[in-house]
């Protein structure tokens, strides 16, 4: 039998995050008027075991999961001083993102809940993105977000929990993508955002005249595609590359990439202000692992103050992949009553918005 806490009670509970390079595992309370804390949160990186390949491998990544899940999981109990009998449920990533990894973290959130007794909520690995602001500020839809990772670019209305409207996608390469190919191309190692971020301080953004992709459209899509090209095709230019050369196609390329992302955010934030009508509160949450940029911090603070927003961005260890955002977005839908039974499948693809069309092509006007 499973012991659904009742509605309105404090919930505590433990969140597994499998769904690419990091095992994570983590355990959150979630008060009755919608405050949270973070009792624990372990996070283990494989970047060292994927690293001579240039990028995630999912077989190695799926080991690796399965290597070390249980121990992180035993540290995320003891550090929190809960035991597994004392948790209201157990989250999982359910999807989107590499299915063997996926695979790994679902089947052993279901045997915790199964042998504890306790619910199981398969949790969208986006969702947990656009909810993690509840637990780091409070903060309540609606709002915009920008989700900036290495698997998903995308600009959401977010106005309430299970309630999403995608407002722009990418319609080829996200742009943590595009950094990391940047970053493999010029020969910085990986992770790829980090370390042409650190390049391009050293770099003029000047020198050269890549494109700023959909820049102006009427819609709010994102395109990095063309741009990784125009880079490739400076660096073979260029070689042999020089240190100088390097530092300066990664500040150009950074710079194109932050002045697209600003203009697309501007654009959503119009159509945003459409749907919420006059008097709805102006909000941009920026999440994912291409958030910590300094750079982009620093454009979208500017942006958020010409059109009177306020920026709002969690803690750099939240903005990646974490175990934290996942125990609370499960413990918001919890909260809510929502459970999953045992027979969730992982899915390696989950829009947020399943009604949202497809994007279109960067040649085709809307």
């Amino acid at each position: 039998m499973i012991d659904v806490p009742p509605t309105g009670s404090p919930l505590i509970v433990l969140g597994i995050e499998t769904s690419c390079d990091e095992t994570a595992a983590s355990v959150v309370e979630r008060l009755p008027d919608g405050a949270g804390r973070i009792l624990s949160n372990v996070v283990r990186s494989q970047w060292e075991e994927h690293r001579k390949f240039g990028g995630v491998v999912p077989e190695i990544a799926a080991r690796a999961h399965v290597s070390c899940l249980d121990l992180l999981i035993g540290e995320a109990l003891a550090g929190s001083g809960r035991s597994l009998a004392e948790l209201s449920g157990v989250a999982a990533t359910a999807g989107p993102g590499l299915v063997g990894g996926l695979v790994v973290g679902m089947v052993t959130g279901k045997a915790l809940a199964m042998a504890s007794g306790k619910p199981f909520v398969a949790v969208n690995h986006l969702e947990a993105h656009a909810l993690t602001v509840g637990l780091t500020e409070g903060l309540r839809a609606p709002y915009l977000l920008l989700l900036v990772s290495g698997g998903h670019t995308q600009l959401l209305l977010v106005r309430g929990v299970g309630v999403y409207e995608r407002l722009g996608t990418t319609i080829d390469d996200a742009l943590g993508e595009a950094f990391d190919k940047t970053a493999k191309l010029l020969g910085l190692g990986q992770p790829g955002g980090p370390a042409v971020e650190r390049a391009a301080r050293s770099g003029d953004p000047a020198r050269f005249a890549f494109p700023r992709p959909l820049s102006g459209r009427a819609d709010a899509h994102f395109s990095f595609a063309g741009l990784k090209t125009a880079v490739r095709r400076k660096a073979i230019e260029l070689v042999p590359l020089t240190d100088r050369d390097i530092a300066d196609l990664c500040a150009s390329f950074q710079a194109a990439a932050m002045e697209a992302v600003t203009d697309r955010v501007g654009r959503a934030m119009e159509l945003a202000e459409q749907r919420l009508g006059p008097g709805a509160p102006r909000r941009l949450v920026v999440a994912g692992g291409v958030a910590a940029n300094a750079t982009l911090r620093a454009r979208l603070d500017a942006l958020v103050r010409s059109r009177g927003y306020s920026l709002h961005v969690p803690p750099a260890a939240l903005c990646t992949d974490n175990g934290a955002m996942i125990a609370w977005a499960g413990a918001e839908h919890l909260a809510r009553g929502a459970v999953d039974d045992l027979s969730a499948p992982a899915r390696p693809r989950w829009p947020l918005d399943q009604n949202a069309p497809a994007a279109i092509g960067a040649g085709v006007k809307a």
